[in-house]
C-alpha cells in the first residue's frame, strides 16, 4: 500500500481539489448566500496565482510533503502509534481526528502571535468570501504550517494512508467551509454537528475582532465548542457583516504583489492590535 500511495498520492489530491473547487463554484453560481460587491474578475486571479505559488514553494522545499513524512516514520519506527499494536482502522481514525486538533491549535496560534498573525491576515483580507478564499494563503504562512504538520505526522507516527485522508478532507473542507453557498437553517444546524458549515466559518472572517477569534476550526466543528472559541452566528447577521479586516480594504490590495507583500506592511491599526 505504501508504494501505491507514494505513486498515486498527487493525482488523488489534484483530482479531489479539482473536483471540489468545480462543485463549489457551480453551487455558488446557482445558490450563493450573499451578493458579492468584487466580482470574480478583480478577486480570484490574485487567488488562484496564490495557490500555484503555494503548491509550487511546497513541491521544492517539502518534496516528500506529509504523506512521505508518514512513509519515512513507519520505515524508521518514529512516533506513538509505530510504537503500540493497535487495529489499522483505529490508528487511522484517531490519527485523522488528532491532526485536526492539531490545524485547530495552529489557527489559533497564528491568531495569537503578532508575527505569524502578519502572515495569517493575508487570508482575511479578501473583502469576499468564497471558495477561492479557502486557497488564498500565504506562502510563508503555508511552509509555517507544513513544518507543523511534519513534526505533528512524526511525533504520532501517523500511516500514509491517514495523513493523505487528512490532506485531502482539509482542502476539501476549506473549500467547502468558504463556499458563498445558501443552506437551509436546519440543515446548517445538524450538518455543523459534524463538519465546519460556511455559516459557521464565515463568522470568523467578520471585520469585528472578537468575532475574527472565533470558530477556529476547518474540519471537524467540536474542538470550537470544547475549547470555548465558538460563535454561533455574527451579530450583523450573515447579510449585514462586513468581510475582511480593517487594515486592507483598497482594491489593490487583491493584487497578487499587494498580497505577497501584506505580512511587511505594518499599518497604524496593526499596531494598535499588537499592543491590545
Amino acid at each position: 500500500m505504501s508504494d501505491w500511495i507514494t505513486t498515486n498520492e498527487p493525482l488523488i489530491r489534484g483530482a479531489a481539489f479539482a473536483l471540489v473547487l468545480l462543485v463549489m463554484v457551480l453551487w455558488e453560481s446557482v445558490a450563493h448566500r450573499r451578493s458579492q460587491q468584487i466580482g470574480r474578475r478583480q478577486r480570484w486571479p490574485g487567488n488562484l496565482l496564490i495557490v500555484a505559488l503555494n503548491t509550487l514553494a511546497v513541491r521544492l522545499l517539502f518534496p516528500l510533503a506529509a504523506v512521505g513524512a508518514a512513509l519515512l516514520a513507519a520505515d524508521q519506527g518514529w512516533g506513538f502509534f509505530n510504537l503500540i499494536e493497535l487495529p489499522f482502522w483505529l490508528v487511522v481514525i484517531a490519527c485523522v481526528v488528532v491532526l485536526d486538533m492539531a490545524i485547530y491549535f495552529q489557527h489559533r496560534l497564528f491568531h495569537a502571535v503578532p508575527w505569524l498573525w502578519r502572515l495569517h491576515r493575508m487570508h482575511h483580507a479578501d473583502l469576499e468570501f468564497d471558495v477561492t478564499t479557502g486557497l488564498r494563503f500565504h506562502p510563508l504562512e503555508i511552509l509555517i504550517s507544513m513544518g507543523i504538520k511534519l513534526a505533528v505526522v512524526g511525533v504520532l507516527g501517523a500511516p500514509a494512508l491517514a495523513v493523505l485522508i487528512f490532506e485531502v478532507l482539509l482542502n476539501a473542507t476549506s473549500m467547502f467551509n468558504h463556499g458563498n453557498i445558501r443552506l437551509s437553517g436546519k440543515i446548517d444546524r445538524w450538518l455543523r454537528l459534524l463538519v465546519v458549515t460556511p455559516d459557521m466559518h464565515r463568522v470568523h472572517h467578520s471585520i469585528i475582532r472578537h468575532e475574527t477569534d472565533s470558530n477556529f476550526g476547518f474540519n471537524l466543528p467540536w474542538w470550537d465548542r470544547l475549547f470555548g472559541t465558538y460563535q454561533d452566528q455574527p451579530a450583523a447577521g450573515h447579510l449585514g457583516m462586513t468581510i475582511g479586516i480593517e487594515e486592507f480594504r483598497e482594491s489593490q490590495d487583491l493584487q497578487l504583489d499587494r498580497m505577497l507583500l501584506q505580512p511587511f506592511v505594518r499599518p497604524h491599526q496593526e499596531q494598535q492590535r499588537e499592543l491590545t
